[in-house]
This record gives structure tokens, sequence and C-alpha cells, in this order.
């Protein structure tokens, strides 16, 4: 975080403990007690914590043992999506779900229930410092969904619809302006079977209308001409 990066050696890092268990919070409260580098800024339980103390509070890093669910439009998160703080999660679970859960929720660090007192305070420090922490085998299983979700992201991006040759025909009259009489005339169709091709052409090409599943065939190589 380039504001914590800029000032991190003039002032502590600023911490909000946001942390359901009453005694993982007294734990944390004594341990951050101590280090001279670390303030807490703020306290509370994320079912009864407002989001504005939290935003308020200007702290650099939001410590929780809650991965934050995401709000619907009537709902107030205690985590808000405004904060520029680095979201640090502890007495977590070794579990893949869960860990990939809590890096779309935003966390920047997360941390199993074995960690000790000095992995937490080392948490703290990296990630006010812009970087991430994570258990190393968890980090693989991020690596390889990363790479899942590219290669689908590229399969989607790639994919062709695949038109017949009489799909393709037709299109080609949608984009010379015919109507569907017409059409169904220069094909020896009925009208009725025209409407039907045209629907499942725009269902293929994923289009709302005429124009869209003619402009989505040019762009699938069905159309040469403009």
């Amino acid at each position: 975080m380039d504001r914590v990066k800029g000032d991190a050696a003039e002032r502590a890092v600023r911490i909000f403990l946001l942390v359901a268990n009453r005694l993982l919070r007294d734990t944390l409260l004594r341990l951050f007690r101590k280090p001279s580098d670390i303030s807490i800024v703020g306290q509370g339980s994320p079912s009864a914590t407002p989001s504005t103390d939290v935003l308020e509070s200007n702290c650099d890093v939001i410590l929780s043992d809650s991965i934050p669910a995401d709000p619907g439009p009537s709902e107030d998160s205690a985590v808000p999506d405004a904060s520029s703080a680095e979201l640090l999660l502890v007495g977590m679970e070794d579990d893949v779900e869960q860990f990939l859960s809590a890096v779309r929720a935003g966390s920047s660090g997360y941390l199993l229930k074995d960690a000790s007192a000095a992995d937490v305070l080392s948490a703290v420090r990296s990630v006010a410092r812009g970087e991430a922490v994570c258990p190393p085998r968890l980090c693989l299983s991020l690596f390889k969904w990363v790479a899942d979700e590219a290669r689908e992201t590229s399969r989607g991006a790639d994919a062709r619809p695949s038109l017949t040759i009489r799909q393709q025909q037709l299109v080609s009259l949608v984009a010379r302006g015919l109507t569907n009489k017409e059409i169904a005339s220069a094909l020896n169709l009925s009208e009725f079977t025209v409407k039907n091709h045209l629907h499942r052409i725009m269902k293929q090409v994923d289009a709302e209308s005429r124009h869209e599943a003619v402009a989505s065939a040019r762009a699938h190589g069905y159309l040469t001409q403009p």
C-alpha cells in the first residue's frame, strides 16, 4: 500500500481488530501493546461494528478472524469496499476453498490457526508494506486457480460459434437487409422456418437482435463483406 510504504518509518502501523472470538481479540490486544511500530486504533466484532467505525479509524491493516461476506444492496459490511486498509485474516483453516474465498474477498494475508505470535507480528508488518502473506501450500493452490481462470477466460474469448451452411446463408441475407419473408423466398423456406433459424442463430452467437447477430457472425469470420 503506497500510503504506508511512504511513511511506515515515521509512524506505527495502525490496526483495527475486527475479531469475533473475544479470547482471540484479547490475546491480540496484549500482543500488540508491546511493539512500538504497531498501534491499535479500534476493535470490535464483525457483526457488531459499523463499517463507518473502520473507515473513520484511518487504519492501515484490518485484522479479522472472519472472511467478509459479499453484502447485498441493503446490507452493511464491517469491512468497507472504500477502505484503503489491507485485510489480514487470522485463525483460518488449512482449506483451499476457504482460502480462495478469502482471496476473492480482498484479503492480503491469511494465517492459519497454528500461527505463532511472531507470525502474526511479521504478517502485520508485511501486509502494511503492500506484501501478501499466505501458507506455502495454499499459495500454490492460488497460482493454480489463477492459471485455470486465465485458461477459461482465453477459451471463452476464442470460442467460435458453430453455424451450419444454411445458417450462414441466412445470416448473410440478414446482413443485406432482407426481411424474413424475402429470406424465406430466396432460400425456398417457410417464413416460420426462417424465424426459427434466426432464433437459434441469435442464441448461438449470444445476440439480442438481428443487428447484433450479424455483427457477431462477422466478428467470427462468417461474413467477409462489410
